[in-house]
């Protein structure tokens, strides 16, 4: 407590809210600011920029396609524009303000020095068109980041140009419909636990195939026997994603990959959970065909907003043959890059899955971060990872409902059972949370778990900053369970909005703005 001024928290009882009494002149609130749209800040004739006037003359290439009125941006000045994005940025949560608790995420802290090293000019400046005499250290680098992914699988091939999880799980798919074909055989059918991520069957539809769940134990884990029953000559492939969504390892993991081999399907795992074991166990060591690993997840690329991403797939020996173009080859004059199938000795590529070699900052990035931990610095984060989620869900689990008996792997699972009876939704504890200084952990995901709660702290996060994260929670639970509703109903109050009608904003989006009539 500062005695020798203001107090240094906030006043009242916990869990009381404490609001102003009064109204500001300008809507500001302190140093929250109150911003306008960038269109209601605009002023016609404004510009922060002096363009030369065009020749009238000027002939048009825009082949009858040229606007015909105004564009419609909004006139402001340079300062307008810094402080607008700067006062819009205060408003976001961000890995860089506190702990990040989305399960199945892994959004951890992105050294500086991935950073600095992704803006090298050599790197930063690349064009994808450049003579390959000219970008030798970038091929390297895609090398070197080959050989770790392939080491860190224990896994031949690896195909970097997917552009995310989703799209490695198409790139492991195709290869696995070319064994297939390769083998004169059309196969109709991809097995898909049911706490699956969702792109695992959208991909195998997008493939053609037909997709068939497999029911989960009380354990939280693949029902082995049921599984089982479902294989068949039909079976292509089963996706499997280990630790699965739970935050649990599949125990069965080497007799689900023998049962769909001995039936001639392949093994496909989800990696996106790959930060809980690297360092630790080789996926190819447990008969897995082709894996996608999420570089913006395992290795602290920035995540989020839609990219940029990189979803790099390793191959089994069965299925290395058929990974995508390009890749790099290494000979006795440097780097190069095998781009058509007729120059793709001993191998049967799929074809192409990007027009280009893949993201290179993200390569840099990933690289960087191998580099500077070393083997034992990933094994290091894996564990610390594990270990992380294992002190949240111990220090909860008696105010808060863990789903599943025993330890878990790398995110902490909980369900709304702590909440029965109290008239506070999963989704109104989410939204407290806010007012506590949190981003919400990921919720009613898993689907297989009713009103879930899903926690992963990630390795990056310090004793102080769990005890944090796990006291808000504990005092959260504690308010609920003694009836304190009022605490929850219309959360958050300290945030810069209020709670939104989420599913009107969902199927009712405006994305236009419209000058509101005077």
């Amino acid at each position: 407590m500062n005695r020798q001024g203001r107090p240094s928290k906030p006043q009242g009882a916990p869990g009381q809210i404490v609001a102003p009494e009064f109204e500001t002149f300008s809507g500001n609130r302190g140093l929250e600011q109150n911003e306008a749209l960038l269109f209601e800040i605009g002023r016609e004739g404004q510009c922060g920029v002096d363009l030369p006037v065009p020749e009238e003359d000027l002939t048009s290439r825009m082949g009858g396609l040229e606007r015909g009125g105004e564009i419609g941006l909004p006139g402001v000045s340079e300062p307008e524009v810094v402080r607008h994005f700067v006062r819009l940025s205060q408003k976001n949560y961000s890995i860089d303000a506190g702990l990040y608790p989305l399960g199945s995420c892994t959004m951890k802290h992105n050294p500086r020095l991935n950073e600095k090293m992704a803006r090298l000019p050599g790197f930063a400046d690349l064009h994808p068109l450049q003579p390959i005499s000219t970008v030798q250290g970038a091929l390297e680098v895609m090398d070197r980041l080959s050989h770790w992914l392939i080491t860190l699988t224990g896994m031949p091939a690896v195909a970097l140009s997917p552009k995310a999880g989703a799209h490695g799980e198409l790139c492991g798919l195709m290869a696995v419909r070319a064994a297939l074909e390769a083998r004169g055989e059309k196969r109709a059918r991809v097995l898909v636990p049911e706490s699956a991520h969702g792109t695992n069957p959208a991909t195998a539809a997008a493939c053609g195939y037909t997709v068939d769940e497999i029911p989960a134990g009380p354990d939280g884990r693949v029902d082995v026997e049921a599984y089982k029953a479902k294989l068949g000559p039909d079976v292509a492939a089963i996706m499997l994603t280990n630790p699965n969504t739970c935050g649990l390892f599949e125990r069965d993991i080497i007799e689900i990959a023998d049962a769909v081999h001995a039936v001639g399907g392949f093994f496909y795992c989800d990696g996106a959970n790959f930060n809980a074991i690297m360092g630790r166990v080789r996926p190819g060591d447990l008969g897995v065909d082709a894996m996608h690993i999420n570089l913006h997840k395992t290795f602290s690329t920035p995540h989020g907003g839609g990219g940029p991403g990189a979803g790099p797939v390793t191959f089994s020996e069965a299925l290395a043959p058929y990974a995508p173009l390009p890749y790099v080859v290494q000979d006795g004059e440097g780097y190069d890059l095998v781009e058509n199938e007729k120059d793709a000795a001993d191998a049967d590529p799929f074809g192409r899955m990007v027009a280009f070699h893949g993201q290179m900052g993200m390569f840099v990035r990933a690289l960087a971060y191998m580099k500077s931990h070393g083997g034992d610095g990933l094994k290091q984060a894996a564990e610390d990872a594990v270990l992380s989620a294992n002190y949240i869900l111990a220090s909860l689990k008696d105010v808060m409902s863990a789903s599943f008996e025993g330890p878990c792997m790398h995110e902490a699972l909980f369900d709304d059972g702590f909440l029965e009876g109290t008239g506070v939704t999963t989704l109104d504890f989410a939204k407290a949370m806010i007012d506590e200084g949190y981003h919400p952990m990921t919720m009613y995901f898993p689907l297989v778990v009713h009103g879930a709660l899903l926690i992963e702290p990630t390795e990056s996060e310090s004793k102080i900053s769990l005890d944090q994260f796990i006291g808000s929670l504990r005092g959260l639970a504690g308010l609920a369970k003694e009836g304190k509703t009022e605490r929850f109903e219309g959360a958050p109050f300290l945030a810069p909005m209020a709670r939104l009608d989420e599913t009107a904003a969902a199927r009712k989006p405006v994305l236009k703005y419209t000058e509101a009539a005077e």
